[in-house]
């Protein structure tokens, strides 16, 4: 009988390992989806290191998922097998709790978590997900290079698109990193004049390549001060996952301005006389559903924006983890799975 690969954390802490499974069959509203590619996301130390309350282990990562539906459980409708789909960090949604009534499908009661987290996710061959979960994939756009667009695309993305900046307007994306590359060619090609926020002058070159209009670096001064001096930004996408950075770049906001959090890193002071002189705020931005990961990929395909990726084998998903976590990895990791 045919089996499945996948590279599996047994329990928190431990190196993840190659496990030969049995290929799993899609219940109600489920379908199983043969991978192709899965990007390496720092979200994904969620799982390997045991950082979220309630995870069951053995357990699989991995939700920057791309491949093709290689069967259908009971009750799906509009889809066909071998439709390419992505999954991303979104599990899905119910449709029919209060959250989801109201358009917050993201919130949904019913189907909670994360894909790689409460669920078996894509270092594998095989996996299965919930209908409600999948995106289609653009038959030109290809497979390994777009595989993080379902996490770190979709995540900036969606963040700067409700950020309230109008064209013209002035956006920091601070950092230029896995997150910040992607930040930086979607609020280009937004219409925003664009400033990328980064410590040192290596990153200034790659960064105008990107799109960016300004450079700013925060090793040779206040970056702060540097956006108010520009006019002070509409927006600042924190890329940075450092709460310290955080706070030292929130006073950089011009009037309505919103400082948006895209990565979870525990609490930091902010100055709530400066946010209500400027009416100013600070949110945080959850990655999106399976419609935005559908938009972004869209408009990634029609606008050029691309991922730089590193490229590892299935089999070495744990050299892959490392080098992510490891910071030096330009930009992304992707597994070639199929």
């Amino acid at each position: 009988m045919a089996k499945m690969r996948a590279m599996v954390v047994p329990a928190a802490g431990v190196k993840l390992r190659l496990e030969e499974r049995e290929i799993p069959q899609p219940g109600r509203h489920e379908v199983r989806i043969r991978v192709q590619a899965c990007g390496v996301c720092h979200s994904d130390a969620l799982t390997v290191a045991g950082h979220m309350p309630g995870l069951q282990y053995p357990r699989i990562p991995g939700h920057e998922v791309i491949g093709t539906l290689e069967a259908l459980g009971s009750d799906v409708d509009g889809w066909q097998l071998g439709t390419r789909v992505g999954v991303g960090w979104s599990p899905g949604a119910c449709g029919y709790c209060e959250p989801c009534r109201h358009g917050n499908g993201f919130a949904c009661l019913n189907i909670q978590g994360a894909t790689g987290v409460s669920r078996d996710g894509g270092y594998a061959t095989h996996m299965l997900a919930h209908v409600s979960a999948l995106a289609r994939v653009p038959s030109d756009l290809d497979t390994i290079a777009s595989a993080p667009l379902l996490c770190a695309g979709i995540t900036t993305f969606n963040a700067l698109r409700h950020s309230g900046a109008r064209a013209g307007d002035l956006v920091a994306v601070h950092g230029v990193g896995g997150l910040g590359h992607l930040g930086i060619q979607f609020a280009a090609r937004l219409g925003f004049r664009v400033a990328a926020v980064s410590r040192g002058a290596d990153k200034e070159s790659l960064a105008r390549s990107l799109g960016a209009h300004e450079y700013i670096d925060s090793a040779r001064g206040d970056a702060a001060a540097a956006l108010r001096a520009l006019g002070g930004a509409r927006a600042i996408l924190a890329t940075v996952t450092d709460a310290a950075a955080m706070q030292a770049i929130v006073g950089g906001l011009g009037p309505n301005g919103t400082l948006l959090v895209i990565g979870g890193v525990g609490t930091f002071p902010v100055d709530s006389l400066e946010l209500l002189r400027k009416r100013a705020a600070v949110k945080g931005w959850y990655s999106g559903t399976s419609v935005d990961s559908e938009d972004t990929l869209q408009f990634s395909r029609h606008s050029g924006v691309v991922s730089m990726n590193e490229i590892f084998p299935l089999e070495q998903a744990q050299a892959a983890y490392e080098r992510m976590m490891s910071g030096k990895a330009r930009f992304r990791v992707v597994l070639r799975v199929d």
